[in-house]
């Protein structure tokens, strides 16, 4: 072992000395190698994230995110905005579901520094930093950031989706009660009430409230003041939800503001009457998948008018479980076998203030199914799934930052692929996973990516054709401003969805909420 003197000796200053160990001789099956630790090397497991940071800086989206945080600190120690923002930005983009994995992104010693930190902060200075900031400064903050995001793309026909989900809570949380919870029946829950943009998966708001404030009534006053806030020429052509939204105040709320609406209605009495008399003598056309439609108008109790009302059915082939309670006993489970004699079918009932024919209106619910998928990527592989605090302030806070990153980084793999949208569960070990190591030479700054995903030099030459169109938006739109090159970009992310049209921004945007 070699010790070398860094610094002469002081009066009372012990050595300095970096020791230099010799490498770890090592025999394998495939040879004998020599091991050595180099502490010092700048290295990073998301060696393909200076893309995405390219990309955020040339966009100003991060730049305006930090710049409008209402977060204030007194201590001359504190951290910066930027630090822990762009700490929880790495958190989130890790796929980290606690505040506690945080701190695995301490031995990152590239990332941090490209992103402008001067440091990432620990877990708790995350969780304080939030805990003080009002939550009626922190929500149109976060609101307007959004807003950012998708407002170019409302300019477009577009569909509004709205729908809610439930996050099982397991510790003492404010707002974790029982309520509807299909996968934990009788556990605590948060319910994420959410509106999103079909077929883009861009998520427009969402609010977290307490699981027993499941129902549509408790979504609505939030889906008002989101129109509210956007322009009336950007408002969605059609509003789509489930069973729980074919309720009088929803239907009448949407009537009142004139947008078309699409909903379910639950198979009540009075809807079950109309599929009785839709059954005997209707003629029944194909809807599309095998499902066939009938229409006519329904005015159930409490109702205020009649309303166009179309019922779906589709025969069932398969044997049918039936579920029976004998007198003082237990539910018993039973199978019903089909024959082709007897024809057995399955129903849905459509309310809707549209004027298209039946195969449209039964194609366009079929759409909505793709909201699930949403809700299964935000949960699964995003930060909705974890991130809980003791107050519900916080986890309001991070549901709403986790969107905005997702729709960060959902915009950005288009940029790859427009084709499809591409999920986090294929899309980081493909565009964000690989072994970075920065070394710096006659003051130019190097950084060499090794991937082991299969498809590297695919992605190689995604990102160099990816790096090359923000090179030339630099240096041919110098006199764009911030917003004018996010148009740009969206309209390169979205060429399928625009098919080739280029977004073009007005020449006075209005600010965000």
């Amino acid at each position: 072992m070699q010790e070398i003197m860094t610094h002469p000796l002081g009066d009372g200053q012990s050595k300095a000395l970096i020791t230099l160990a010799e490498p770890v001789t090592v025999d394998t099956f495939g040879g004998r190698i020599h091991v050595e630790w180099n502490p010092q090397a700048a290295v990073t497991p998301l060696g393909q994230l200076p893309f995405f940071i390219d990309y955020l800086h040339v966009s100003g989206l991060f730049d305006e995110w930090v710049s409008n945080c209402p977060l204030h600190w007194t201590s001359p120690n504190a951290p910066t905005k930027t630090d822990v923002l762009g700490t929880v930005l790495l958190s989130v983009l890790s796929g980290h579901q606690r505040y506690a994995h945080i701190n695995t992104l301490r031995g990152d010693g590239v990332n941090p520094g490209l992103l402008g930190m001067s440091k990432v902060v620990s877990e708790d200075s995350v969780r304080r930093s939030f805990s003080k900031a009002p939550e009626e400064e922190v929500i149109p903050w976060l609101q307007g950031s959004l807003q950012r995001v998708y407002a170019p793309v409302l300019s477009e026909p577009w569909i509004l989706d709205a729908d809610a989900t439930v996050k099982t809570i397991y510790g003492q949380q404010e707002g974790a009660e029982v309520g509807y919870n299909p996968h934990k029946p009788g556990r605590p829950s948060h319910t994420y009430h959410t509106y999103m943009i079909a077929n883009l998966r861009l998520i427009l708001d969402v609010e977290v409230r307490s699981g027993k404030q499941v129902a549509s009534k408790h979504s609505a006053p939030g889906l008002w003041a989101l129109l509210e806030r956007l322009p009336r020429e950007h408002w969605p052509a059609l509003i789509r939800g489930d069973r729980d939204w074919g309720t009088e105040a929803n239907m009448s709320g949407a009537e009142q503001r004139d947008v078309p609406y699409l909903f379910k209605l639950r198979l009540t009495k009075g809807t079950r009457t109309l599929v009785d008399r839709l059954m005997r003598g209707y003629d029944w056309i194909d809807a599309g998948q095998g499902w066939q439609g009938a229409e006519s108008t329904l005015r159930l109790s409490g109702w205020s008018r009649n309303r166009r009302a179309i019922v779906l059915r589709r025969r069932i082939k398969k044997d049918v479980a039936v579920v029976s309670r004998p007198q003082d006993g237990p539910e018993q489970l039973s199978f019903a076998e089909l024959s082709d004699q007897v024809d057995v079918y399955e129903y849905s009932v459509l309310i809707t203030s549209l004027a298209h024919e039946i195969l449209s209106i039964a194609q366009l619910y079929r759409d909505r199914a793709d909201a699930e998928n949403n809700f299964d990527e935000l949960k699964h592989h995003w930060g909705w799934g974890g991130f809980t605090t003791q107050d519900l302030k916080r986890c309001r806070t991070m549901a709403r930052i986790t969107a905005l990153i997702y729709n960060w980084w959902s915009l950005f793999v288009r940029l790859a692929n427009p084709d499809q949208h591409t999920e986090a569960v294929t899309s980081r070990p493909l565009m964000l996973y690989a072994i970075g190591k920065q070394t710096r030479h006659a003051g130019q700054n190097r950084l060499t990516i090794s991937s082991t995903h299969a498809e590297a030099e695919k992605v190689e030459q995604h990102y160099r054709r990816i790096a090359a169109f923000f090179r030339e938006l630099r240096s041919t739109a110098e006199q764009l401003t911030a917003i004018q090159r996010w148009y740009r970009i969206l309209s390169s992310a979205l060429v399928k969805y625009l098919k080739g049209r280029q977004l073009q921004p007005p020449e006075c945007l209005p600010a965000p909420a």
